[in-house]
């Protein structure tokens, strides 16, 4: 059976020479780079080479990447240092109601210790009003995350305007990069980024990786304690593979990013076009402002799991809102708060295009969902009722 993989948000496949070097320093160069031993300063060069290639993707000083296990602890460690470590100057955190629940359920944690959170909320398209933010600043706010671009819709928020903000008021500004980082560009200074959240296997590299990028300067607690590595950042024997990995994927992204960029915006534009065909399909996220492989929609009248299941059937992976809370059965935390309808928001598909996806994996879907969803709703309630209506 063809098999046509459109959920690249939730993980992408790791490029061959990505594998290629992580497998050197799983077999052969396999030194702990705090070893003072030849093996040791092997294995120390590797992963400092990886931290340029990482601060280069993101135009950030090699000084200010600070090693992970991924996107998750990035964003906990960013949200509970910075506010752990300035509980002197306020307790007020801002963020959003789209978040990823790396950031959400990281500011209920905080909300349990004390701290304050303003959860704001957005427009019908999934965008961040920067003057909310502005008209939620207080004075004891040390703290704002916004996303870069939502997991699920693919809006990209208005973060350089929301930083400059921040920085004018002298509050650090966070933002979970994890989607944007290799699929747009993203610069720290010229985006007024202080705290800045990316995952290595969102971009062709390993899972089990990331980075959090923190300006110097930047006032943090760590989340680990033990050895002084990560400069006493993040303790724990640096994952070398995975960090080199990450590395050649950051390297590759930069490289490549204009060219795949154009790649995936044709194959989106196209799906989008093929899709809204479909009588009753609605597109999700903003039309413009949206990251480039973003393809999300709601079909009325069925359900999304259903058509999950009926495209695995047919040998496509898809997605119905994020990846860690696709088990789920209640809506999208992010359609309901873009306004969205129960009944719309549960038939929402998210097909996230990569760099391995092709025009004949878009065509293949726009051949078989059609059926699907004349299939699904000669089997709905919901579609005899509004045919009747």
């Amino acid at each position: 059976m063809r098999r046509v993989y459109l959920d690249n948000a939730a993980t992408t496949r790791v490029r061959p020479e990505v594998a290629e070097v992580m497998m050197t320093y799983l077999v052969d160069k396999y030194g702990n780079p705090s070893s003072v031993h030849a093996q040791g300063r092997e294995a120390r060069v590797a992963v400092e080479e990886a931290r340029n290639q990482v601060a280069a993707l993101i135009g950030a000083k090699p000084e200010e990447i600070i090693f992970t296990s991924g996107g998750t602890e990035a964003d906990n460690m960013a949200l509970k240092g910075v506010a752990r470590a300035n509980r002197n100057k306020g307790n007020h955190l801002i963020t959003t109601r789209i978040e990823h629940h790396a950031i959400l359920h990281t500011a209920e944690a905080l909300e349990k210790e004390g701290f304050e959170v303003s959860y704001l909320p957005v427009d019908r398209y999934g965008l961040v009003d920067p003057e909310d933010v502005r008209r939620a600043i207080k004075p004891t706010t040390i703290l704002i995350s916004v996303m870069a671009a939502n997991n699920e819709v693919g809006t990209v928020e208005p973060i350089r305007e929301i930083g400059a903000m921040a920085r004018e008021k002298g509050i650090y500004f966070h933002t979970d990069a994890v989607q944007a980082v290799g699929n747009i560009a993203i610069d720290v200074n010229a985006d007024n980024i202080d705290l800045l959240s990316l995952s290595g296997h969102k971009i062709y590299g390993p899972k089990g990786i990331g980075a959090l990028f923190i300006r110097r300067g930047t006032k943090i607690q760590p989340l680990l304690h033990g050895g002084g590595h990560e400069r006493n950042k993040r303790a724990g024997t640096e994952n070398v593979p995975g960090i080199v990995g990450l590395g050649k994927a950051a390297e590759l992204a930069r490289l490549e990013l204009p060219e795949h960029m154009d790649h995936l915006k044709r194959l989106r534009d196209r799906l989008i076009s093929g899709l809204l065909a479909i009588e009753d399909v609605q597109l999700n996220g903003h039309p413009e402002k949206r990251l480039p492989g973003n393809v999300n929609v709601s079909v009325r009248y069925v359900e999304g799991e259903s058509m999950l299941l009926s495209l695995d059937l047919k040998g496509i992976s898809a997605s119905s809102g994020s990846a860690c809370t696709s088990g789920s059965l209640e809506p999208s935390h992010v359609l309901l708060a873009m306004g969205i309808p129960h009944e719309i928001a549960h038939g929402s598909l998210r097909f996230s295009l990569g760099k391995f996806n092709t025009e004949e994996d878009v065509d293949y879907v726009l051949e078989v969902m059609p059926e699907i969803v004349k299939r699904l709703r000669s089997m709905s309630p919901f579609a005899a009722g509004a045919r009747q209506g």
